[in-house]
């Protein structure tokens, strides 16, 4: 009996051994080398990668690596050299922009030039799909100095792939759900095939598959969702579309789990705390080494298009998503504004919404 890991099941094991603070070891053209998420790093876990001899770097985006006044020689990321005399305090405060104002010298830092980054590269998307924050350390391994120990070990290559490809979601189950919208509501559940987290669809009255539907494509959001926060407008722009949609009597909003537009709350948590210390959104993003918006509506795309709708009247003030699903096989007919929510407090976060992501506010 062939009881195996697949490949796509070693990642998620992976992704929970990054979390945990457990190395994983990467393989590929560049050698092979340990990776740990560096906000993880405890002083026993770097006295054991230090004893398996020297080279460690630590992987940073470019966007950090330009707070940080490191050279990324690599274009998309730096390979910062790590002093042997340097702590896990050090590594932290790189990994993490929260010192940055109180703390602004870590350097001068080194970065490497020579060589291959295709680990480095690997590593930083595997770190950015458990939600950690983008910065990794690396130590070179050689022969099998590892073996026997049970360490999760992913090739290189591989691993680019998979976290590039579309995800492919199953039904899981469907049920009626009367809400305050709409008396015929049903929510559907689906689940990756790769074992990551569920996305949601919300289907109001029995919308017809054959004329374009009003959709809407909502991030989750538990600060604006659940909470009623000021800071942003989705809570607003979530309970808008239900009752546009609840007013017209037909329509499917997917409610999709990329929560702080695809970095995690806790990493949305640390933007929010930037954000307190005078940096906008995306200044906060790249402050933490993340892109302006890490989310995947290709999700969207395909479950608007495994439920039979392949034609939509999007609700939506982001041209982005009517690009995307166009783009992957769902015609978007009319961009239908929702322009809700607007606050004292949020009246900057969407300004920059405007000038920064394009949004038509």
């Amino acid at each position: 009996m062939a009881l195996g890991l697949t490949f796509d099941e070693k990642i998620n094991r992976a992704r929970a051994d990054m979390r945990l603070g457990v190395p994983v070891l990467l393989t590929g053209a560049g050698g092979q080398a340990l990776v740990l998420a560096a906000e993880l790093v405890t002083p026993a876990r770097l006295a054991d990668l230090r004893a398996l001899g020297p080279g460690m770097v630590m992987a940073l985006t470019r966007h950090r690596a330009e707070t940080l006044k490191a050279r990324a020689y690599d274009g998309d990321l730096a390979r910062v050299i790590v002093p042997l005399d340097q702590g896990c305090d050090w590594l932290r405060a790189l990994a993490d922009p929260a010192d940055d104002l109180r703390h602004p010298m870590k350097g001068p830092l080194m970065s490497m030039r020579d060589g291959q980054a295709g680990l480095h590269r690997a590593a930083l998307g595997l770190v950015k799909s458990a939600q950690l924050l983008p910065a990794v350390l690396m130590q070179p391994v050689a022969g099998n100095a590892l073996e026997g120990l049970g360490l999760t070990e992913l090739a290189a290559d591989q691993l680019d792939a998979a976290l590039k490809r579309e995800a492919v979601l199953a039904p899981v189950i469907s049920a009626r759900l009367p809400m305050a919208a709409a008396q015929a509501g049903r929510v559907h559940i689906f689940r990756p095939a790769d074992g990551g987290v569920e996305h949601y669809a919300i289907e109001i009255g029995a919308p017809d598959r054959s004329a374009p539907v009003l959709a809407r494509l909502h991030s989750a959001c538990f600060t604006g969702d659940v909470l009623g926060s000021l800071k942003c407008d989705c809570g607003p722009q979530l309970q808008a579309a239900l009752a546009r949609m609840g007013q017209e009597g037909a329509g499917v909003l997917l409610y999709l789990n990329q929560e702080g537009r695809g970095i995690g709350l806790a990493n949305k948590m640390r933007a929010y705390s930037l954000q307190d210390q005078g940096f906008d959104t995306v200044e906060a993003n790249h402050r933490l080494g993340f892109e302006d918006d890490e989310r995947d509506f290709r999700i969207g795309a395909g479950l608007l298009r495994g439920m039979g709708f392949r034609a939509v009247r999007l609700l939506t003030n982001n041209p982005r998503k009517v690009e995307m699903l166009g783009a992957h096989g769902v015609e978007v007919v009319e961009r239908v504004p929702l322009q809700v929510g607007a606050t004292a407090e949020n009246r900057a976060y969407l300004a920059t919404k405007v000038a920064k992501s394009g949004h038509l506010l």
